[in-house]
């Protein structure tokens, strides 16, 4: 396993999502592997733990985890803004070298046949749970997380530790049109935040 990589938890791997970053979803179906951003991710439930992810009727990567039934869920830091942007606007259909001209880096992970992005901080490598309905009517897809992992310099314990790791490792959130934010500043509220009640 990578150097800075760790297993997280099936039980925690929720947390690696819920902090609503913009994922970026590979998989690989005979032969052909593609990797795209997507927005509309979350954790959906614990035991076992599943999330839920949007994938236009449009893209390759649809026709991908359809056919082979698994697939990457993964968080892209703030040193990958640009191919995350890439991934996002560039089709496989239209460029068979996607991935080379995207700057895109693959590995795998011991006992799943997957393709896992270099650089990311999370990755959940997820089963699909066919619901032909939700996806054929709402592009909703349900995955079961086999498979956890983090980059333990801003991913520990269970927790996310942005505000004391590099700025690089931050993961982003996109708005639209190109526009993204770096998740920003961590607090507690019963630390950090004082609350005047009476004006709720």
């Amino acid at each position: 396993m990578h150097e800075h990589i760790a297993a997280v938890p099936l039980d925690k791997a929720y947390r690696l999502l819920n902090h609503g970053p913009t994922i970026l979803v590979s998989s690989r179906h005979a032969g052909v592997q593609n990797v795209m951003a997507a927005a509309w991710a979350c954790a959906l439930d614990f035991d076992p733990p599943k999330l839920t992810v949007v994938l236009d009727k449009n893209v390759k990567t649809r026709a991908l985890v359809e056919n082979s039934g698994v697939f990457v869920i993964q968080v892209p830091t703030v040193a990958q803004i640009r191919l995350t942007s890439l991934v996002g606007s560039v089709s496989l259909v239209d460029d068979p070298d996607k991935l080379e001209h995207c700057a895109v880096q693959l590995f795998e992970m011991p006992a799943h046949d997957l393709p896992f992005v270099e650089g990311c901080s999370a990755w959940l490598a997820c089963k699909l749970i066919p619901e032909p309905h939700n996806q054929q009517t709402y592009d909703l897809f349900i995955g079961e997380v086999v498979g956890a992992w983090a980059d333990t310099r801003v991913f520990s314990e269970g927790h996310w530790h942005f505000e004391t790791a590099a700025p690089t490792l931050r993961s982003l959130h996109y708005i639209a049109g190109g526009h993204y934010y770096a998740i920003g500043q961590a607090l507690d509220v019963d630390v950090d935040v004082d609350v005047d009640e009476s004006n709720l």
